[in-house]
């Protein structure tokens, strides 16, 4: 069964509160239990701040370069992810606006190529 990558997109700036965090966990947790109940939930995790990131790029000389904080200025960055399996695009964009009610966020779904 082809599988999803749901993309959930947080402002980059503030982390909300933990009153405002509270509802959208459990909204989460009733989703993932969902999920996993019809089939469809493979992985999900939500993920630092961007400045937790470090980047890695390949160079000429063979060593590679490492650089702290995100690789690129953003209002939004990729704040979690959640991977599916669905039959096709239309039920993995029904876990994805089911996704998108529980964060309140913004979430692109797109398919693996394998």
């Amino acid at each position: 069964m082809p599988q999803y990558l749901l993309s959930i997109y947080q402002p980059a700036e503030g982390t909300p509160s933990p009153e405002e965090l509270e509802p959208v966990v459990r909204a989460l947790e009733a989703l993932n239990a969902e999920m996993k109940s019809a089939g469809a939930w493979v992985f999900a995790d939500g993920l630092h701040e961007p400045g937790a990131a470090t980047v890695v790029r390949a160079s000429g000389s063979g060593a590679a370069l490492l650089t702290d904080g995100p690789f690129a200025e953003a209002k939004e960055v990729l704040g979690g992810i959640t991977i599916v399996r669905a039959p096709d695009l239309d039920a993995a964009l029904g876990w994805g606006e089911k996704l998108a009610r529980a964060t309140t966020l913004p979430v692109e779904v797109r398919p693996f190529q394998s």
